[in-house]
């Protein structure tokens, strides 16, 4: 009876590493932006090819935005739940903050 159970646990945890492991391996597999994106302008599909930015962050980034209004400098992003000064500094290189809109006169 034991090494039936045996034999059933293994079985078990050998079709659960796919369910555990894919979900890191497509994170770890995420290409960043080629080109700094732009923090005022980016959309949640653009902010998620940041390293470290899912979903949630991308979309915390724009109501962030909505909210308070453009990001004047990118340590702004700190104010933002989920961004630690480490994330920030991965993050760093693929982003930049564009000159504001232009007024009509």
């Amino acid at each position: 009876m034991t090494s039936n159970f045996a034999l059933r646990a293994c079985c078990i945890g050998l079709l659960l590493i796919p369910i555990l492991v894919l979900p890191l391996s497509s994170r770890a597999n995420k290409n960043p932006p080629a080109h700094p994106i732009d923090l005022n302008t980016a959309t949640i599909k653009q902010l998620e090819q940041l390293p470290g930015v899912g979903p949630t962050t991308a979309k915390a980034i724009v109501e962030f935005r909505t909210k308070s209004g453009r990001f004047r400098r990118i340590e702004d992003l700190l104010a933002i739940r989920g961004i630690s000064e480490s994330k920030l500094e991965k993050i760093r290189p693929y982003v930049t903050i564009g000159p504001p809109p232009k007024k009509s006169p």
